[in-house]
């Protein structure tokens, strides 16, 4: 069997705003926006045009902020996020936004993904006499641009944009103008919109709906865009070399009601669930979704069947996390305090249950006990995405092979270990006949997690060990 793991988590989230007198409440509340990719930290930088006002913590947003702490950062300038752990780990000291003060000026760093030769550019820096003070991949970063030897920020932060490698969407503070950023490859999302005079950035449009900021475009791959009291500009520090956006972003990360290189995430994953039914149909009373992001599969799976979609799992939203180390025992109690089974509605009957995706096995097992112990005839397990067999190097937790069921088990073996009565995933043709809409070259996306095919290089002997496959 597996090791029991950490599961799936999501991306970090950034947020940006320049030229609002309440730059740090509308932070603040765009975070709030994007509390889902991130609950282990979050923090927000201003700027007075003077000087840089940071606070920042571990926790949840509104733990992160007490009351009056979001008034005393002053400014008209922000920068936010919010903070799962990938590359460094955790501690306060991971903790973006990273700040970096010097005689001259000050620079905030916020940072969404992971830079694959990082630890190579490290080993570098420190052989040049760099002394790292976190053991985030964010820093190397701060470390290249005010080594490029450039006066000029703006040329020194396209140098340093240009040795790093993987996935990144940046916000780059300073006390008079705000950078941006998105990798070559654009494998994390990232998208600009207005708020009045003010521009925004965040790494899901919802934040722009939370704050009534209109969308504008997205960042294009390899773009950086300047702002300051001169309005915005953007260049390019990379040419244009095809999106490869993660396809995790539309089965599982962004919200759905966040638009993700122009096409909707709930529209997109009821397509996922058409696709799947199409593919995978089986006799059954009822279609139910894992909430919350299997839902709109569950819709779609049902829409296309004709199988009536019933609530037939409910989640507790109010289960705090928890700081304990469980044992197993209270492992599967934790599944119950979270998930609970609709008995009248899944009692006597075959039941569909789609979710959006399978790591370990651990998790749908434990929910296809529940729905069994609440009287449910037969379960069968439809997954709205193909079978992930490889490590994700780009911001995921998935780093071994070892810790991932489909790269180590048949999926007969899988629905024995699950205890399903059948069990069948999305093909990658069907997904992404589901997200790529237009123009492959900028709407496709990176699969690599299902196909082993990685839209950049990997570095295998540099990469910090704990990547490798």
């Amino acid at each position: 069997m597996l090791t029991e793991i950490k599961g799936l988590n999501e991306e970090c989230g950034v947020f940006g705003i320049f030229g609002h007198k309440k730059a740090a409440e509308m932070t603040y509340y765009g975070l709030h926006a994007l509390q889902h990719r991130g609950q282990e930290g979050a923090g927000i930088v201003t700027s007075d045009g003077e000087e840089l006002h940071l606070h920042k913590g571990t926790g949840l947003i509104n733990e992160v902020f007490e009351e009056g702490q979001v008034k005393g950062l002053v400014g008209s300038s922000a920068i936010g996020h919010v903070r799962y752990a990938t590359q460094g780990g955790g501690g306060f000291e991971n903790v973006q936004p990273l700040v970096f003060r010097s005689q001259k000026s000050s620079m905030a760093l916020c940072h969404n993904g992971n830079l694959v030769n990082a630890f190579a550019l490290k080993s570098q820096l420190e052989a040049q006499g760099s002394i790292l003070s976190t053991t985030s991949d964010t820093e190397v970063v701060a470390h290249l641009i005010k080594r490029s030897g450039h006066l000029d920020l703006e040329e020194a932060i396209k140098q340093a944009l240009g040795m790093i490698k993987g996935a990144y969407a940046f916000t780059i503070l300073t006390e008079d103008q705000l950078f941006v950023a998105l990798d070559p490859r654009g494998l994390r999302p990232l998208s600009l919109g207005r708020l009045g005079d003010a521009y925004v950035v965040a790494s899901e449009t919802c934040a722009f709906d939370l704050i009534g900021a209109t969308y504008e475009r997205e960042v294009k791959p390899g773009e950086l865009i300047v702002i300051d009291k001169d309005g915005l500009r953007s260049s390019r520090f990379s040419s244009e070399i095809g999106r490869k956006l993660c396809s995790m972003e539309y089965v599982y990360f962004s919200r759905p009601d966040s638009n993700i290189n122009g096409l909707n995430v709930h529209a997109s994953r009821k397509v996922m669930g058409k696709q799947l039914a199409k593919e995978a149909n089986v006799e059954a009373d009822i279609v139910t979704g894992v909430p919350d992001s299997s839902i709109s599969a569950a819709i779609g799976y049902s829409e296309a069947t004709g199988i009536p979609y019933e609530i037939g799992l409910v989640k507790n939203r109010y289960v705090g996390r928890t700081f304990i180390q469980p044992s197993q025992e209270l492992r599967e109690q934790g599944v119950k305090m979270k998930l609970s089974p609709v008995r009248g509605i899944v009692e006597g009957k075959r039941v569909v249950m789609v979710d959006d995706s399978i790591v370990r096995g651990t998790t749908s097992r434990r929910i296809v006990t529940l729905l069994k112990e609440a009287g449910a005839k037969e379960v069968h397990v439809r997954i709205a995405s193909p079978p992930i067999v490889n490590p994700c190097y780009y911001g995921i937790d998935t780093s071994t092979k070892g810790e991932l069921i489909a790269a180590n088990y048949s999926v007969e073996e899988m629905r024995e270990q699950i205890g399903a009565d059948s069990l069948a995933f999305l093909s990658v043709e069907g997904l992404e006949s589901s997200v790529v809409q237009g123009d492959e070259q900028t709407h496709g996306v990176c699969n690599a997690c299902f196909t082993g095919k990685y839209p950049t290089e990997i570095y295998p002997d540099t990469v910090n060990p704990v990547y490798k496959a």
